[in-house]
């Protein structure tokens, strides 16, 4: 008998690393230019966190990520956010990227990366939005911004959508970190809150002590 595919079979979903699943912070990286990003790593590993989004709103990327990826090597995991196109989101793969983050929900962003296996986190706020992406196969969706809707909406969207993974971004504080976490998150995506003026010349000793904090929130949280 002729066996054809199943066109309304769910595409293959990649799982969150194992670093993400275990730390459950992402840090959002915005600076005048990437070459400032690697003591403000450094600073960010010694506090646990891993999990490092590389955001194309900071030039520079493309040419900084594998020096980064060198440099850091398993000791973190860098993705690419603020990708907006598909011919970034193959770039950024290209070069390595161990993630993709979209401010938005592009079918064809989705699909390059859950084809190559890398984990892909689109952006979105409404129901529509959301379980669009997550139909489509991300890892996990991008609540965005998140700060207008709380850690409530996690609970709302398990409503109907059991199953679905959520990463809040956008607007969160750190005191806010617990109620994400304790609602179901995957995980929490923290940019000024946690960064504070670290780019701006700031002690990085302190960055350090405020991803402790961070990851000391995440886990007590976590298991409660």
């Amino acid at each position: 008998m002729l066996r054809t595919e199943d066109p309304t079979a769910a595409p293959t979903r990649p799982a969150p690393s194992a670093i993400l699943s275990q730390t459950r912070v992402v840090a959002v990286l915005r600076a005048q230019h990437a070459m400032d990003y690697s003591p403000v790593i450094d600073a960010l590993r010694d506090g646990g966190v891993l999990s490092i989004e590389l955001t194309l709103s900071t030039p520079g990327v493309w040419e900084e990520l594998p020096r980064l990826r060198q440099r850091f090597g398993d000791a973190v995991e860098l993705g690419v956010g603020t990708v907006t196109t598909v011919g970034e989101a193959v770039t950024a793969l290209d070069l390595g990227a161990a993630y993709i983050v979209t401010p938005v929900t592009d079918p064809e962003i989705v699909t390059v990366c859950t084809q190559r296996g890398v984990p892909v986190f689109p952006g979105g706020l409404t129901p529509t939005e959301l379980h669009s992406g997550w139909r489509l196969g991300a890892t996990a969706v991008k609540v965005f911004p998140a700060s207008t809707v709380g850690p409530g909406y996690v609970s709302q969207l398990r409503g109907p959508f059991p199953d679905i993974q959520v990463i809040p971004s956008g607007g969160v504080e750190i005191d806010d970190v617990p109620g994400w976490i304790r609602a179901g998150a995957l995980a929490v995506s923290l940019g000024g809150p946690l960064l504070g003026d670290a780019f701006k010349g700031g002690s990085l000793r302190t960055l350090t002590e405020r991803a402790r904090r961070v990851r000391g929130l995440v886990d007590e949280a976590g298991s409660r």
